[in-house]
């Protein structure tokens, strides 16, 4: 997937942060956006924007992606729009906002939900097309440029989840021929493989383009000062 020109891509939690920056940078390169939120908030200005730089795509869907129905509404519509899925990126998350002894059962199973569990089941409804279509890549976004050190412990252990399902499913999907890689984009203490990168749409860009870094790999962004971003 060198060229990301007409290339289809489903992001998740495309309204902010390394999403939101995702979906401008790779319609930029003349990738068709599908942008997933759970609210139209962010996310609509997000797809605004890219047709007013007249670069790329955008169409937005939004779908929580902690339900199995919601995520086969969400893949079933990108379908019918456009006939096919080549790039997953799985950005959407949510950050505990209480420190452990006050955290609320709500709001640590909501983490789990999100950040671990909706990615698990768009990886496997977007695995079942990319597996018709004998191919796709899927990109994992481990950490946040916002997650405080009182939430730290519910969100690493979603995250840490997220990078087991990331690094276990890359063996199961190769026979399909489905690449999945995972993005340390914050965490600091996943990322297994060289290089590292000083952006998520940077490591993005590489992986779309790179034959050379193995499937499952976690990678780490950097910002270029050096300090996870």
């Amino acid at each position: 997937m060198q060229n990301l020109c007409e290339k289809v891509v489903l992001i998740t939690g495309a309204g902010r942060g390394n999403g939101r920056d995702l979906a401008l940078s790779l319609a930029a390169q003349g990738a068709i956006i599908a942008a997933n939120d759970i609210s139209p908030v962010n996310v609509e200005s997000v797809a605004l924007e890219i047709e007013q730089r007249n670069v790329g795509q955008a169409r937005v869907y939004l779908h929580d992606i902690a339900k199995k129905v919601a995520v086969q509404a969400l893949v079933n519509s990108i379908l019918a729009d456009f006939g096919r899925i080549d790039l997953l990126i799985n950005s959407a998350n949510v950050e505990p906002p209480a420190y452990l002894l006050e955290m609320d059962e709500w709001d640590l199973h909501r983490a789990f939900e999100v950040n671990a569990i909706g990615s698990f089941l768009t990886m496997q409804s977007v695995g079942r097309i990319m597996r018709e279509q004998n191919g796709g890549l899927m990109i994992n976004l481990l950490g946040s440029t916002n997650i405080t050190e009182s939430a730290r412990s519910a969100y690493l252990a979603s995250r840490l989840a997220l990078a087991g399902i990331t690094q276990y499913s890359a063996v199961e999907l190769a026979r399909h021929n489905i690449q999945v890689f995972g993005l340390d984009c914050g965490l600091g203490r996943l990322a297994l493989l060289e290089p590292i990168f000083s952006s998520a749409s940077q490591a993005v860009l590489a992986l779309c383009g790179s034959h050379q870094i193995p499937s499952g790999s976690i990678l780490q962004v950097c910002s270029a000062g050096g300090g996870c971003v």
